[in-house]
């Protein structure tokens, strides 16, 4: 069998599918693995890495897409997509929310399509959580960038000419992301609080050193799957209240909530925002759903009242390397789970839930 993967496109995505290491493995599956020229050059990976464990190159993406199976970070481009046919499995994060029509034209080709964001919360599916692992990352890198632009010390810094007081941040959402920017943000000296709709997340929280911040009506909001359910208007009312107060005081906030699916919720109104200390910051990690606030814009900066609110639609694109080697072993697991090792061929086994959740019918 062969897979394979084309470049995705540079300007929105630096991250690759396959790594050097994981080409590997896929090679002792007994997969045939053919990748685009020049791959991953972008991150400093030179084809003659791959080449020497019997990689192959092709510089048509048609010959590459005539693969058994193709991975991808996203959805294939229209052009690309067409040169796809019968049988053939494409595998990725497909936004089956976004993309209905798109995913709708490539199963009528009968083309088989899974998206790893469907994948369900269950401990057998952990090694291949790519949500979880990329959210990590964009978590941590998170706090690094609203740092860079808080013109103040993060730590208190006790000298003979006086006292700098720590920072004070908020993170809103304690989910993967935002539990990785409590811990980041504490390992560098920051007095740390979050709030959840969740109230399973306090402990968790607790636990990395921050204070939750409690909303009465938390305990209700969580679905089976452990995701956020969206707030009722009375729990957004008292929510509002208690951040309303609490930004008062906050240096920088990283706002992480998202409801899968759906527009970001608006949780930092522009009232807040008004009475938020000049020269904080915010770091809105749901840009790209339309943000957390009211003037989040993906990819500016804008400034209001002394506050700086930024975000971007695709912040794994400043921590490609890391981010790649953990996506490249989430879809291998997933791979290997899908895979018929003494057959060498794909079982889509609809008894199995990781199986039967992430394919798009």
């Amino acid at each position: 069998m062969k897979i394979g993967s084309i470049l995705e496109n540079r300007k929105i995505e630096k991250r690759i599918a396959i790594t050097p290491e994981i080409a590997k493995k896929y090679i002792s599956l007994g997969f045939n693995v053919q990748l685009s020229k020049d791959y991953g050059t972008h991150l400093g990976i030179m084809d003659e890495e791959y080449k020497k464990i019997g990689v192959n190159f092709s510089s048509e993406d048609k010959e590459i897409l005539n693969s058994n199976v193709i991975v991808q970070l996203g959805l294939l481009s229209d052009d690309k997509s067409s040169l796809l046919k019968e049988d053939q499995t494409l595998i990725g994060v497909l936004n089956p929310y976004d993309n209905k029509e798109k995913l709708d034209v490539l199963k009528n080709k009968k083309i088989k399509l899974f998206s790893l964001e469907l994948l369900p919360r269950i401990t057998r599916a952990q090694s291949m959580d790519i949500l979880s692992s990329q959210a990590n990352l964009a978590g941590y890198k998170a706090v690094i960038e609203s740092f860079a632009y808080f013109e103040k010390a993060i730590p208190m810094m006790m000298t003979a000419a006086g006292t700098i007081p720590a920072a004070k941040i908020l993170v809103v959402g304690a989910g993967v992301a935002g539990l990785q920017a409590i811990a980041t943000a504490k390992r560098m000296g920051g007095i740390v609080f979050a709030t959840d709709v969740r109230m399973a997340s306090k402990e968790q929280v607790e636990s990395l050193g921050g204070k939750f911040l409690t909303v009465e009506g938390a305990e209700n909001l969580e679905t089976e799957g452990g995701y956020a359910k969206e707030a009722s208007d009375d729990f957004k009312k008292k929510q509002e209240e208690l951040l309303s107060e609490t930004l008062k005081k906050i240096d920088i906030v990283i706002c992480t909530a998202l409801i899968p699916g759906k527009k970001a919720p608006i949780i930092i109104k522009e009232n807040m925002i008004n009475n938020m200390q000049a020269g904080s910051v915010i770091y809105d990690l749901a840009a790209i759903q339309g943000g957390n606030t009211a003037f989040t814009k993906a990819d500016e900066i804008i400034e209001k009242n002394g506050v700086k609110i930024m975000g971007e639609s695709n912040i794994l694109n400043k921590l490609p390397v890391s981010a790649s080697s953990l996506y490249a072993k989430n879809m291998f697991n997933f791979i290997e789970n899908l895979f018929d090792k003494e057959n060498k061929r794909l079982n889509i086994n609809l008894e199995d839930e990781i199986i039967e959740k992430t394919l798009i019918k």
